[in-house]
């Protein structure tokens, strides 16, 4: 149940970070409101996993799902350039998340 989770709050974290970006500072009520909720249910999130996860192995999950997330969103958005060294490197991050799983 902890690794759903995380992967749940890792999720939301992409969620506040497009929603930060989206707020434009905090400027348009929507994006700030979905900011908030999404922030604190991804943190809450994190920290009911570290209960029964390592530290270390649970926040690297976490940042791992919630940065590619972020990044793929990007490239959906056209924000964000997709060339291979980005996809390369996204791909090692999945698998490096996948990898902690694994040994865990």
């Amino acid at each position: 149940m902890a690794w759903t989770v995380l992967i749940v709050s890792g999720v939301l974290e992409a969620v506040w970070a497009t929603a930060l970006s989206a707020s434009e500072g905090f400027r348009k009520p929507k994006p700030t409101l979905l900011f908030a909720v999404a922030l604190v249910a991804s943190m809450a999130g994190l920290a009911w996993a570290m209960t029964d996860l390592p530290t270390g192995t649970a926040y690297a999950v976490w940042v791992g799902i919630g940065a590619t997330l972020t990044v793929v969103w990007g490239f959906v958005t056209g924000q964000d350039r997709v060339d291979v060294a980005r996809v390369v490197l996204l791909a090692l991050l999945v698998g490096s998340v996948v990898g902690l799983k694994a040994v865990s």
